[in-house]
């Protein structure tokens, strides 16, 4: 799958766990593809290794997503599982909507399992 605003850091550890660090900073018009591409990689972890869970629940994988508005406060974002879509207020002025940048940052954790099939459907990119 190609990621045109995600760039993911790798980590893994001794253990066989992995993560996977991305951040993205956009102007609202670019807002909606970065978004899209999130939910992308969260549909697909989700169809590949169920819903997240901690390692300590025996899960095989999970995440963390966060954003920021061009003042550097926090904005309320969530992944929705049922439907499989990020919430975050943005478009034609809603209320709450950032108005200029704003930065995302995704980190998935998982297993080994996990590792292996991230870099074969996300493979690095020089």
């Amino acid at each position: 799958m190609h990621l045109d605003y995600l760039l993911f850091d790798a980590t893994d550890d001794e253990a066989g766990a992995c993560g996977f660090d991305a951040m993205a900073s956009v102007m609202p018009a670019h807002l909606p593809g970065l978004v899209r591409e999130i939910e992308a990689v969260l549909g697909w972890a989700c169809a590949a290794f169920g819903p997240p869970a901690a390692a300590e629940d025996e899960g095989e994988w999970g995440f963390a997503l966060q954003a920021w508005d061009a003042a550097d406060h926090p904005l309320d974002i969530v992944y929705d599982l049922t439907r499989q879509r990020v919430e975050l207020p943005h478009g034609e002025n809603p209320p709450g909507a950032p108005s200029g940048r704003v930065t995302l940052t995704l980190t998935l954790s998982g297993s080994r399992a996990f590792g292996e099939a991230w870099s074969e459907a996300f493979p690095a990119t020089d």
